[in-house]
């Protein structure tokens, strides 16, 4: 395995664990949330924690805007973005795929917990915006260390697939 290869596990690794950590711990001492049990209620309430979640895509969107209209990159057309406008571009794209990911798996998870458990979506609505952000914190310091905030979200959402699967299939 090579020096990259490496601090590409290990940040992996600790973006997993701190992933788990954080759901569990939010998930735990969240306040019990006040949702009517049916399907209904359980999306709405889903969906309004999915606005807390799209919140790093929308500041990322603007920041790459905000650069582009200060920049000589005004035109995308001409090729002249900078370093970290690449970057910020690349950061978004990958959280708007994984928001995407993110809001189906929230979904499907609001609808099959059980109702004591509901503290769940909030959990992994401020575990989704806090990994979204060590991973453009990472990015920008240097482009292996986005692991962390990549493989928390990346993983959290596949654990909310797999939760789903376990408890419809249960």
């Amino acid at each position: 395995m090579t020096k990259d290869q490496k601090t590409v596990a290990v940040g992996a690794a600790s973006g997993i664990a701190g992933m788990i950590l954080l759901v569990w711990a939010i998930a735990t001492y969240f306040p019990t949330p006040q949702v009517v049990d049916n399907n209904g209620d359980r999306l709405a309430y889903a969906f309004r924690w999915s606005v807390v979640a799209i919140l790093p895509l929308f500041v990322m969107l603007v920041a790459v805007g905000n650069e582009r209209f200060l920049s000589e990159a005004i035109d995308p057309t001409l090729g002249k973005e900078s370093q970290k406008m690449v970057v910020n571009g690349r950061v978004a794209d990958n959280t708007l795929q994984q928001f995407v990911c993110f809001l189906v798996g929230i979904g499907a998870l609001s609808v099959s917990l059980p109702i004591e458990r509901i503290s769940f979506v909030p959990a992994v609505a401020i575990t989704f915006v806090v990994c979204r952000t060590i991973f453009w914190i990472g990015y920008r310091i240097h482009p292996l260390y986005r692991a962390p905030g990549f493989s928390s979200t990346a993983y959290m959402n596949a654990f909310m697939y797999v939760a789903v699967l376990w408890m419809r299939l249960a």
